[in-house]
Parts: C-alpha cells; sequence; structure tokens
C-alpha cells in the first residue's frame, strides 16, 4: 500500500501523473467546468471542503513553481491564503482564468463559495 497522506484515489492517480509546468487548478463550486477537463470533484456540501484545505494539502504533496489568480482577487482574503502558503500568484482577468482550464491536467472542484477563490497551480520539480 502506497504510504500519502492523499486518500482519494483519483486524486492521488492524477497528481502522480503530473509535470514540470502542468497545471492543476483549485476551483470553488461555481466556477463552470469545461467539457472534457479531468475533474476531481472534493465538494460536499457549500463549504466543504474548502478552497483552504485543498490548497493546504496540495502545497504539502506537490511542487508548485508558481500560481495563478484571477485579477479580481487581488488585495483579498484568497490572496492572503495564497500568500500564507507561500504562493505569490500572477493575475489575469477572471475570463482569461477560465480560458486557461482546458489547459489544466486536474481540475480539483471544491465546496467553497468565496467569490474568485480559484488558484492555477504550475507545477515545478523538486531538483
Amino acid at each position: 500500500m502506497l504510504k500519502s497522506e492523499i486518500l482519494n484515489a483519483p486524486l492521488l492517480g492524477a497528481l502522480a501523473k503530473l509535470g514540470h509546468t502542468d497545471t492543476v487548478v483549485i476551483a470553488d463550486c461555481g466556477l463552470p467546468i469545461p467539457a472534457g477537463a479531468t475533474v476531481i470533484d472534493l465538494a460536499v456540501v457549500q463549504g466543504l471542503l474548502s478552497f483552504e484545505q485543498v490548497l493546504s494539502v496540495l502545497t504539502r504533496n506537490m511542487v508548485v513553481e508558481n500560481s495563478t489568480l484571477a485579477a479580481e482577487a487581488e488585495g483579498g482574503a484568497v490572496q492572503e491564503l495564497c500568500a500564507s502558503y507561500g504562493l505569490e500568484p500572477g493575475f489575469i482577468s477572471h475570463e482569461s482564468l477560465k480560458a486557461e482550464l482546458p489547459k489544466a491536467k486536474i481540475i480539483v472542484r471544491t465546496g467553497e463559495a468565496t467569490p474568485y477563490a480559484n488558484v492555477i497551480l504550475h507545477c515545478g520539480v523538486a531538483f
């Protein structure tokens, strides 16, 4: 048996397939998901799982080179939360962020209901 803090088999398997420059999106429960995207849906009810809970686990278990938030989140709680996990995000418009979704290897849908609680995590390498 694999030793990992992540118990969700689809999430763990998808993370194991990531490489340098791949992207993972942590999405709030309202973000429109494009057809054909690989989605790991962790939303149970509104608020569970939260954006912060998922961000915390993913930043501990993957190498994040950089991140991207919607410009509408700049200066708000979502940016502060990302900074608390060592992420200093770049910013693009919310429409541009949604346009990037089809390029993501994984979209992790949360139960988060805070506006603009979406982040694109850009994978790095551990060496």
